[in-house]
This record gives structure tokens, C-alpha cells and sequence, in this order.
């Protein structure tokens, strides 16, 4: 992620809240805060929040199933479908 001109001070944050919140609403795009010029916080809204967490997520299941499919824990397709074929 790239923070070009998205990087602020804490001091800045603290004299600015109030902008800082409707900037990122509108823009959507995250804010790093440092402090004694060390990166230490994000700030970002809270929609673009939940996005990303809904993509670890997604992230987190393929590779869960990526590892089950390394340690044989599938069944071919044909199989599936035949049993299914079988239920009806």
C-alpha cells in the first residue's frame, strides 16, 4: 500500500480530527500516522475496513483449501457428483 502524500504526524491528527474523518469518508483512502517519525497507525474507513477483512477471509479459506488439496484431503469432481446424482 502506498501512503505518497497520506502520511501525517499524530500531531496532525489531533489538531485535525474532524477533517481527517470526512477526508477518508469521502476519499476512502487510508491515512498513516506517525510518531517521532516512526509509522504507527492507519486510519481508514471503516467500509474500507470491513472490505479487507472480508478479503483475509477469503484469502484465509483458499489457503486452508490449497493445504487440504497438498495433504490429499479431496475428492474428484466425477465422485461428488456421482454420489449426488445418487441422493435425488
Amino acid at each position: 500500500m502506498k501512503f505518497s502524500s497520506q502520511i501525517k504526524p499524530i500531531s496532525y491528527l489531533k489538531s485535525h480530527t474532524a477533517e481527517i474523518v470526512r477526508d477518508i469518508s469521502e476519499s476512502r483512502k487510508p491515512l498513516l500516522i506517525t510518531q517521532n517519525g516512526e509509522a504507527k497507525l492507519v486510519v481508514m474507513d471503516v467500509k474500507s475496513y470491513e472490505e479487507q477483512e472480508e478479503s483475509f477471509a477469503l484469502l484465509k479459506i483458499l489457503a486452508l483449501g490449497n493445504r487440504e488439496i497438498e495433504q490429499g484431503k479431496f475428492r474428484d469432481v466425477e465422485d461428488v457428483f456421482a454420489e449426488l446424482d445418487k441422493t435425488d
